[in-house]
């Protein structure tokens, strides 16, 4: 714009000075005598710049409203933007601010998601039980730190694999997880080893057949443990009371008989040899409830003494020859009609116990040997009963065996004798062995009062062995 003023004012001495010339021509600026009027020329060429002056600043003027009008729009188009940009930075931070809080959230969620998992985690491997899970194809997804440290395996080694595969000595077999897996009912079974552990295994469904299971082994040794003690110990305090008890109330009649049979039998003499006999045989029957008597008497008196040192040897052959006065199977076989060997090593060592307690286990092994040895009797006419009774030392201890040739035990028999009382859950699974068959007072006997081992090894053909182990230790 200031170019082209210039330019117009550059041009306007030009222009005065062609109207000059031109006028000059025309002679308008000249007087009557020819004389040229340069006032007139000062007048129309001041007049003339007058005017290209006036057209100049008008259009500076035009110019500088333009320029006023421009700028004003250039201030809005600038606060238009800036009221865009202010805007859309807002917008971009409130998003910023909205995706962060969308990040923090979503970080938090996985926090709280991880924390869980693993306070998850961290409760299956602090629980007290082994725990397996298993998918439909029984692969292993779950195990717990207690399942690595019973296995002797790691998680990382089992998992995504069979579980009988990698773990083919577990008691729990793939026929009861199928049938669980196919029932959708929780099972429970009980396993337990002669008194060493005792385990309580549940097997529960997730859902559907086709979500596979859960196994869930608890090792309830202590429990079990502790509840046996309290059953044995409250036998063994109510036994002396209720053996001197019945001791007394039945010795006194039966005295009285024997001395009534033994009358009457004299009475009778040789004029009724029959009734003699039957006579005689009640006596003897008589006999034998008076030994059991005299032997219960025995115990009740002699189980709240202390230990002392006694003769293994004396005190089995206390029992076998009290064991031919009470043992008697009815209308079967007789401890006294067995053929009986012993076997003792020379100078065996003296054993710190409870005599009477030690009277009462291995008569409680005789009877369940008469037992077995009457059952096969029964079942074979050409049967010999044979019974051995050893005793050696060895390992600083006294070792005791006590061998028949009767019926032997199956393997299920000889995990449940010396329990007290075992419950199957599962119609499966074979009956239990009966009460008066069991041996749990006597395994109490020698495990906890004598710190001993009682254990049983049985053959169908051969026939069952009793093992019981005493350590040697010194008086006091």
């Amino acid at each position: 714009m200031i170019i082209k003023m210039f330019k117009y004012l550059s041009l306007a001495p030009a222009l005065v000075l062609g109207f000059s010339i031109e006028a000059c021509a025309l002679d308008v600026f000249k007087d009557e005598d020819g004389h040229t009027k340069w006032q007139h020329v000062a007048n129309f060429s001041g007049s003339v710049l007058i005017i290209l002056l006036s057209i100049t600043m008008a259009s500076l003027l035009f110019s500088r409203f333009k320029l006023r009008t421009r700028n004003r729009e250039l201030r809005e188009i600038k606060q238009n933007l800036e009221k865009t940009v202010a805007k859309r930075t807002e917008n971009l931070r409130r998003s910023n601010e909205a995706l962060e809080g969308e990040i923090a959230e979503h970080k938090a969620t996985s926090q709280l998601l991880q924390s869980s998992e693993n306070y998850l985690q961290s409760i299956l491997s602090s629980m007290p039980s082994m725990l397996i899970g298993l998918n439909n194809e029984f692969e292993i997804i779950t195990w717990n730190s207690m399942a690595e440290s019973i296995s002797g395996l790691s998680a990382a080694d089992v998992e995504g694999k069979n579980l009988w595969q990698v773990y083919p000595t577990i008691t729990v077999s793939e026929a009861q997880v199928k049938s669980v897996q196919q029932g959708g009912q929780p099972q429970s079974i009980k396993h337990s080893q002669r008194g060493q552990y005792y385990f309580d295994i549940t097997i529960y469904p997730l859902g559907g057949s086709s979500d596979g299971v859960v196994v869930v082994v608890d090792n309830v040794t202590q429990r079990s443990l502790a509840e046996n003690m309290l059953i044995q110990r409250d036998k063994m305090a109510s036994m002396g009371e209720l053996a001197a008890t019945m001791a007394h109330d039945v010795n006194i009649p039966l005295q009285g008989i024997l001395r009534d049979v033994q009358a009457v039998a004299s009475e009778l003499g040789l004029k009724h040899p029959q009734l003699v006999a039957l006579l005689e045989d009640a006596a003897d029957r008589g006999k034998q409830a008076s030994a059991i008597v005299n032997n219960l008497l025995e115990f009740s008196e002699a189980y709240a003494s202390e230990k002392h040192e006694a003769d293994l040897c004396s005190i089995l052959d206390h029992c076998i020859e009290l064991a031919k006065n009470v043992l008697a199977e009815p209308q079967g076989l007789r401890f006294r009609d067995i053929h009986l060997s012993r076997h003792y090593s020379d100078g065996l060592p003296k054993l710190m116990c409870y005599s009477a307690e030690l009277q009462q286990v291995f008569l409680s092994l005789f009877r369940h040997c008469v037992r077995a040895m009457d059952s096969k009797k029964r079942k074979r006419g050409d049967y010999v009963p044979e019974l051995c009774v050893e005793i050696n030392e060895a390992y600083d201890a006294l070792w005791v065996k006590i061998k028949h040739n009767g019926e032997g035990l199956s393997p299920q028999e000889q995990q449940e004798v010396f329990e007290p009382f075992v419950q199957h859950t599962s119609p499966a699974q074979p009956k239990p062995v009966l009460q008066e068959n069991r041996l749990s007072f006597s395994y109490f006997i020698v495990t906890e009062h004598h710190d001993g081992e009682l254990a049983v090894t049985s053959d169908a053909e051969q026939g069952t062995v009793f093992h019981a182990q005493f350590q040697l230790k010194k008086a006091g």
